[in-house]
């Protein structure tokens, strides 16, 4: 019985170091191609300063009109923006990265050879997405350092670990959705609806650049059905005003509720795309 199990052990333990040597070398390859343009990678960053510094001064002209929107987040339209601006970025990199991904792919003429490896097709696309979203929480992090550092933004009483929380979830929802963008992207090749959707409507209606509270009542519903809303909303609690988990309980579930129902859906529309881009042949067309 003891044989059977350490054999059983170091068969997962197999899989997961070939699983984890897979992801590393996604990262790497996708490393060394954005380095590779130091040029380009440089001006990603500064243009994170200068993003910055033009909401900054957008701040000091506002003054205190602004206050009476923002009183749930402290007053400080600086902060909000910033939180607002920084974790935005997420959702950017999870509409594009794996739709980007596929379209790559399709244009290199190597996404029917990756799909015929042994590797599951959704984990895959989930490798190909992995660097992106290591630059993306490092644009995060930036954002975050410039304006503590820089611009005096008030942190000290971040809870972390429910920001953390918050955190994976809206890595999740947007993941999904960047999914089901790929999807799309498998089938039509050019033209995603999701993307365009989500990037518009989370612009106008999911509190990035303003409270929602600022829109008409009945636009003020459509925003409850954007995963950004419920994201940037608790982690601004989290890391400007340090709400605790039992706080931030109704945008927690709610990002869970989006992640339950919307990453199953996603892996599922993503294999319905490779089996119909299979049956019509289209894998190699671009």
């Amino acid at each position: 019985m003891s044989e059977w199990v350490n054999e059983w052990m170091s068969k997962g333990n197999w899989r997961r170091c070939m699983i984890t040597k897979k992801a590393l070398t996604f990262i790497k390859r996708d490393f060394i191609i954005a380095t590779s343009y130091r040029f380009a990678f440089l001006l990603q960053l500064f243009g994170i300063f200068f993003s910055v510094l033009t909401f900054y001064f957008l701040d000091k002209m506002f003054g205190t009109a602004a206050v009476p929107y923002l009183e749930p987040y402290g007053g400080d339209y600086f902060s909000f923006v910033l939180i607002g601006i920084a974790f935005s970025t997420y959702l950017t990199t999870g509409l594009r990265s794996f739709s980007g991904s596929i379209r790559n792919e399709q244009m290199m003429g190597t996404l029917e050879a990756m799909l015929a490896t042994p590797t599951k097709a959704s984990v895959l696309i989930l490798f190909s997405s992995l660097w992106d979203f290591i630059f993306a929480s490092i644009q995060v992090l930036a954002y975050l350092l410039i304006g503590v550092f820089l611009f005096a933004v008030d942190m000290g009483n971040a809870n972390i670990f429910a920001a953390i929380l918050v955190l994976i979830l809206t890595i999740i929802c947007f993941s999904s959705l960047g999914i089901i963008s790929a999807s799309f992207i498998m089938v039509l090749k050019r033209g995603d609806p999701i993307n365009w959707a989500f990037s518009a409507l989370s612009g106008l209606l999911g509190g990035v650049l303003y409270p929602i509270s600022v829109l008409p009542q009945w636009l003020q519903y459509f925003s409850y059905f954007l995963p950004i809303t419920y994201a940037l909303n608790a982690m601004r609690h989290a890391l400007l005003q340090g709400y605790s988990l039992e706080a931030l309980a109704p945008d927690i579930i709610a990002l869970l509720l989006f992640s339950i129902v919307m990453l199953p859906l996603s892996i599922m529309a993503f294999k319905f795309a490779v089996r119909r881009a299979k049956v019509d042949g289209s894998l190699t067309q671009y």
